[in-house]
């Protein structure tokens, strides 16, 4: 599930929790970082069970990962991924599309993964003690579990934007891109 690997990167890269509470796997034939803390990886299996389930019914079209201040609750970073629907006939995005092999789902999810490792190198260092918050924007009609709360966008006042590679599978197809504020951390320079 390439989105339990992407979040965990993201919370990692981004030193929402602590190094230690991560280990290394071998997947998609990269060496990735995910957690160990129980409480982390059972809020995230929750989570991402529901987002699959919406995914499966056609019902998500977006999930954000929103990092914030744990005091000030201000958003730092938005982590955005953009899902788009292949239906059964394999028409999705307007044309028709060819199946994907394995191996191509594969070195485009790589990419991805690569892509929010080298995150760090252009976004602000977070010197704040940060949480993060997920989001799922969901049809109308979608179900949702009476645990999970309503919430704004969590967006970010006059944001910097920076578009990761795109990838698809043969059910979908993700658009990527992660946001942060403008001056985040001007005494950084």
């Amino acid at each position: 599930m390439y989105k339990e690997f992407a979040l965990n990167s993201i919370l990692f890269q981004r030193a929402v929790y602590p190094p230690e509470d991560f280990k290394m796997v071998k997947k998609y034939g990269l060496n990735i970082l995910i957690t160990i803390d129980d409480s982390l990886k059972s809020y995230l299996k929750k989570l991402l069970t529901q987002v699959e389930a919406w995914l499966n019914a056609g019902q998500i079209s977006k999930l954000v990962l929103a990092i914030m201040n744990v005091e000030t609750r201000e958003i730092l970073e938005r982590w955005q991924f953009d899902i788009q629907i292949i239906d059964e006939n394999n028409k999705g995005l307007g044309k028709e599309t060819k199946q994907k092999t394995e191996s191509e789902v594969k070195n485009e999810i790589q990419a991805i993964i690569r892509q929010i490792t080298a995150s760090v190198t252009f976004l602000p260092v977070l010197d704040d003690e940060c949480s993060f918050n997920v989001l799922a924007f969901t049809d109308k009609n979608a179900e949702v579990p009476a645990e999970w709360d309503d919430s704004d966008p969590l967006i970010i006042q006059n944001p910097e934007y920076v578009r990761l590679r795109s990838f698809s599978t043969n059910n979908h197809k993700v658009d990527a891109i992660v946001s942060y504020r403008l001056g985040l951390y001007d005494d950084q320079k």
